[in-house]
């Protein structure tokens, strides 16, 4: 009689190839597991199913802090963002998909949680609680990392997670205007040039000022096209255009030009003191190894405050330029900024930034009371949460300012 192989050892990826003629239970450990006749399809938003069980117990106990998610079978937003914060941990891209490389990368499945031998022992079990909440202290946020920096005098006031170097999204942008803004400082004429957009900067994914192909616009209206909109398009088309100039490299080609640029972007970040930041690209898509801290962006937002333009174009709330079409009459583009809080009196700025990989963030500058601050918040939960996050440590810091002014004075 032939016997069946034994399958109890085998990890996911070792189970499929083994099985790839069968159709069969495995035992797996105490837990069975239907193993088909080929690796399991590729998972995505808005599957169902036990499969995508399997999936989000896994994910729960592979990843550090476990994500918690319901085991409901229901492939939703929650379960996407755990599958991207996954794969980003494995060096994978996160697509929030999960394909034949991330089951690999999973391994063996946990198909259901450990049996319970004595029900009325477990009923039993207290469970251990955290201490009440305090009533002082900081405010409950969602970010991964966050700093409150002085912006008088750059000190680092407050922060967690500040100097980990993690993805930023569109707070990028604030390198790339600062770069043309402080050569515009010495040339002000620069701000009058024309730049004919290119069909690399027209293809440019993710958010957009708009300007098409072959369409010509000055050089001081793309910068509300950049920073307002969040132009990923834009900040390509400041790159090849300044990339060579900048470099003293004129003559460059678009390609050539847009590579010195991100050389001129790393090496003013050096100059900065920023030294937990790596940049990829001028526009914040997730690359590999385009990652900075939440204190360099904080020292980055007081180097460019320190230019008025800067702040004349991180305070405006929309703007509307026309652009030179290729034949035709002129076209007409409106902005409005992405940067909610500039609604609100006090805040006059920075930056927004929304990826997957990093989340909503958000570079802010406020006032109060003679206090000015830089906040940045990177990896909140989401656009809503990103200035909750901010408003909540805005209010919390300056009550702190308020109370040590008030204890110094009664000395």
């Amino acid at each position: 009689m032939e016997r069946s192989p034994n399958y109890s050892q085998l990890s996911l990826p070792l189970v499929f190839l083994a099985v790839l003629f069968l159709s069969s239970h495995v035992v797996i450990g105490q837990s069975k597991v239907i193993v088909r006749e080929s690796p399991p399809p590729t998972l995505e938003m808005d599957a169902a199913g036990e499969l995508v069980e399997y999936l989000q117990r896994t994910l729960n106990a592979r990843l550090s802090p476990s994500p918690s998610l319901d085991i409901d079978g229901d492939f939703g937003r929650n379960t996407r963002r755990a599958v991207e914060l996954f794969q980003i941990s494995r060096d994978l891209e996160p697509t929030g998909r999960v394909d034949a490389a991330t089951w690999m990368a999973l391994g063996k499945l946990i198909i259901k949680d450990e049996p319970i031998d004595d029900v009325q022992r477990f009923n039993r079990q207290r469970l251990p609680r955290e201490p009440n909440d305090a009533l002082i202290g900081l405010p409950f946020l969602t970010c991964k990392a966050w700093v409150i920096t002085d912006a008088s005098t750059g000190e680092v006031l407050w922060g967690e997670n500040y100097n980990k170097a993690i993805d930023i999204a569109s707070t990028t942008k604030i390198m790339t205007a600062y770069l043309v803004l402080k050569y515009a400082e010495t040339h002000p004429q620069v701000l009058q040039e024309v730049i004919t957009f290119s069909k690399r900067a027209d293809g440019t994914p993710g958010s957009t000022a708009g300007v098409r192909a072959d369409e010509k616009i000055s050089v001081g209206e793309l910068l509300y096209g950049l920073m307002l909109p969040s132009g990923n398009d834009a900040s390509v088309a400041f790159a090849e255009f300044f990339g060579g100039r900048l470099s003293g490299q004129e003559g460059s080609s678009a390609d050539e030009s847009y590579d010195l640029f991100i050389g001129l972007m790393n090496a003013m970040a050096k100059q900065l003191g920023m030294n937990d930041s790596h940049y990829v690209n001028p526009h914040g898509l997730t690359a590999k190894g385009h990652l900075l801290s939440a204190s360099d962006l904080a020292k980055l937002a007081d180097a460019a405050f320190d230019i008025p333009l800067f702040r004349q174009y991180v305070n405006t709330r929309q703007h509307a330029t026309g652009v030179t079409t290729v034949d035709g009459p002129p076209r007409r583009l409106t902005w409005k900024n992405t940067n909610r809080l500039l609604g609100i009196t006090g805040y006059d700025g920075v930056k927004t930034g929304t990826t997957t990989a990093a989340g909503a963030c958000l570079v802010s500058h406020g006032v109060r009371d003679g206090n000015e601050l830089f906040i940045v918040v990177l990896g909140a939960s989401g656009s809503s949460a990103r200035y909750a996050d901010s408003r909540n440590l805005y209010r919390w810091a300056w009550n702190q300012l308020a109370q040590a002014k008030k204890n110094r004075r009664g000395r």
